[in-house]
């Protein structure tokens, strides 16, 4: 037989046995190493600007409106949750929308 197979096989034994209660799955408890942190509305710009995004384009990439990153980038709200999280996550590592297909990839002018 295959090897996909034969993993497969045992899989499906061990899960019978846990079932059964002949065996003892070992778990895993995880937690977040930090909460998204906030952002003033000087590093919002300044992330985008990285990405090379205008506003309108930033604000579809975030998934809320152009209004709203404006009014991120002007100190009248603030991100919260997820949109925190992802802004986090592209500071590190701005290739992160491409990497991840999230962004074509930029096409280099002749």
């Amino acid at each position: 037989m295959s090897d996909v197979y034969d993993s497969i096989s045992q899989g499906l034994r061990e899960a019978l046995d846990h079932a059964q209660g002949k065996r003892t799955l070992r778990t895993a408890r995880l937690s977040t190493v930090a909460p998204p942190r906030e952002f003033k509305a000087e590093e919002i710009k300044s992330i985008r600007n990285t990405l090379g995004m205008t506003q309108a384009f930033f604000a579809d990439f975030m998934g809320v409106s152009p209004k709203t990153v404006e009014a991120w980038e002007s100190g009248r709200n603030i991100p919260e949750g997820p949109a925190r999280r992802i802004l986090s996550v592209v500071q590190v590592d701005p290739a992160f929308p491409e990497r991840y297909h999230i962004l074509e990839p930029r096409q280099v002018q002749d």
